[in-house]
């Protein structure tokens, strides 16, 4: 299915280069970044920022920290962080897959890389508890991650062709099924454990540590990494098998491979961060208004964009309802339904 964004948008969006874009973006994040770093039920001023970072800068003594400093340096900056992280590295997953599939409503949700994460997570919150530790339910995650990938490739070895519309059907059928795992998991288990559940279902970032953020850092590398060896691949690919095959390259096995990178990426930031929907499926298409549907700019505005969208995301869910907050998977689904909405109602054939 093709869900464009009008053409209007698209001659106002490409005004600027990609350079001019990523500046733009990046100091946008810089701003946004401290904002959230003083934003919470917590006050604080931008001096205890500063006095924060200091100490943290040069490796001051423990006893030189205040409380607040602590809050800055140990709760508030690794938050930071992992907002960037996961939320670059869900636009990046989505802008793969959309490729891979030629279907511009790809996004993680839609393979049941999402729902085998939240099916491992929520399994240990509500039998087992945290028998290894601070490290069982991102642990628990990313196994339930990588299940849901196995079964979607079991699937796949049964037919020669992976067909991009193959592809969406066997994951689409896995997703329906480890959320009705998750459904099971929440009836049976324990229900005292029903609200940390339902929060972590539906994303937060509340649980950053500076010792958990090599996870996420982890799945970002490897997107990296495939996206630095394949871009040239992947644009062969938006024009067409045919012309994919005549260049040396093999669209089956290149789609297996990047189904495979985004699996592990995504498992690593939904161990860390829950699941936050809709991400993934609305900023490739803001980042090839931006770019055009070349990978290297698109993804590299993808990953700015999608950072800052979550920072962004995770300030209004901890200030809208302060000092309670708001699980950041509302906010996203929230935008990411109007987003879907506009663009449905500027179709060209829109009523």
């Amino acid at each position: 299915m093709s869900l464009a964004l009008p053409a209007s948008t698209f001659r106002r969006l490409r005004g600027g280069s990609v350079p001019v874009w990523a500046a733009l973006l990046l100091v946008l994040m810089g701003v946004v970044g401290m904002v959230s770093v003083v934003s919470g039920a917590t006050p604080v001023s931008w001096s205890d920022v500063g006095h924060g970072l200091g100490l943290w800068l040069t490796g001051a003594d423990d006893s030189r920290y205040r409380m607040v400093d602590r809050i800055v340096v140990d709760l508030r900056l690794p938050r930071m962080l992992l907002a960037m992280m996961v939320g670059g590295g869900l636009a990046v997953v989505g802008a793969l897959l959309q490729t891979a599939t030629r279907n511009d409503l790809s996004d993680p949700y839609l393979f049941g890389l999402s729902s085998g994460s939240a099916a491992g997570a929520v399994g240990v919150i509500t039998f087992t508890g945290e028998v290894l530790g601070q490290w069982t339910l991102p642990l628990a995650a990313f196994v339930g991650g990588m299940a849901s990938v196995l079964v979607v490739l079991l699937l796949l070895r049964r037919f020669r062709s992976h067909s991009p519309e193959l592809m969406i059907l066997a994951g689409l059928s896995v997703s329906f099924l480890f959320t009705a795992i998750t459904y099971y998991f929440t009836f049976l288990g324990d229900q005292r454990a029903a609200q940390s559940v339902l929060f972590w279902t539906m994303g937060g970032l509340g649980s950053a540590r500076w010792d958990s953020l090599w996870v996420p850092l982890a799945g970002l590398v490897v997107l990296a990494a495939f996206c630095w060896r394949q871009w040239g691949a992947l644009d062969a690919m938006l024009a067409g098998e045919n012309t994919a095959h005549s260049l040396g390259i093999d669209p089956q096995r290149l789609r297996v491979q990047l189904f495979v990178v985004c699996a592990f990426a995504t498992a690593c930031f939904v161990a860390v961060s829950g699941v936050i929907g809709f991400v993934g499926l609305m900023v490739p298409h803001l980042a090839r208004a931006a770019a055009g549907a070349l990978h290297r700019g698109m993804l590299v505005l993808s990953v700015l964009m999608g950072a800052l969208l979550l920072l962004l995301s995770d300030v209004v869910s901890r200030t809208v309802l302060a000092p309670q907050e708001l699980p950041v998977g509302i906010i996203t689904a929230s935008v990411g339904a109007l987003f879907v909405m506009y663009t449905l109602l500027n179709q060209p054939d829109a009523a």
